[in-house]
């Protein structure tokens, strides 16, 4: 996970352990959630049935958050993201020539092995990106994770709740990702959650987190994701 964002990674309290009559309702909100949106029955129709798969909604509905999918016409704003310089500093190198995303972009919605989000406020302003890619049986990556200066303290935490909710109704059962050693605080961030370090490099830790550890979380920070997420395709 190559992500540069630094600010409220930090809940702003401490959350406490999850009843199991918690879990259970997170549990049953994922499946509610897979069901609206008829995941199973996509799936089936790809010829994927049980899963798990990526599948692009239009977009996904979260608490104070909306994650839509990525377009061509994203393009200038994610180049102006990547290319901020105090984000930058923990993500790959990104162009300032705005035809290479478009491009990269092009080749993105002909692509079913990857989903790339632009997160919004529910005033439909853009404030970050967020990706899903490099399935490895049941379990999926994600990074490309931006937030951008300015953004609510919460977007951290609740875009991090969307993303692992949207995984677990896919059928995933663990994700992974890497972080810059040098991300302190983003590396802290995803441990409070669960992930357990896996291994390292000489710039980054890996982790993996189960599916387990992902619904502790969604019960211990439920008050940013309260009614979970709603999917439209």
């Amino acid at each position: 996970m190559k992500t540069s964002d630094e600010s409220a990674m930090s809940p702003a309290s401490p959350a406490s352990t999850p009843s199991t009559s918690s879990l259970s309702g997170i549990s049953t909100q994922i499946q509610a959630c897979a069901q609206q949106a008829g995941i199973a029955q996509r799936l089936a129709n790809l010829g994927l049935a049980g899963g798990p798969a990526f599948l692009k909604p239009q977009k996904i509905t979260g608490h104070k958050l909306i994650m839509r999918n990525a377009t061509v016409a994203d393009a200038s704003y994610i180049v102006a993201l990547r290319t901020d310089e105090q984000k930058s500093r923990f993500i790959s190198s990104t162009s300032a020539d705005i035809k290479p995303q478009e491009q990269w972009l092009e080749k993105y919605a002909l692509d079913d092995r990857q989903v790339y989000f632009i997160i919004q406020n529910m005033q439909g302003e853009n404030i970050g990106t967020v990706r899903l890619y490099d399935q490895q049986a049941d379990s999926f990556c994600w990074g490309s994770w931006i937030i951008q200066a300015g953004a609510a303290s919460s977007s951290s935490i609740e875009s991090a709740l969307m993303v692992y909710h949207y995984g677990l109704a896919l059928g995933f059962q663990s994700a992974h990702f890497d972080v810059r050693k040098g991300n302190e605080s983003v590396w802290k961030f995803h441990e409070r959650f669960g992930a357990i370090k896996t291994g390292e490099s000489t710039e980054d830790f890996y982790y993996r987190i189960a599916a387990s550890d992902i619904s502790n979380s969604l019960g211990r920070y439920a008050k940013f994701l309260p009614t979970g997420i709603q999917i439209a395709f």
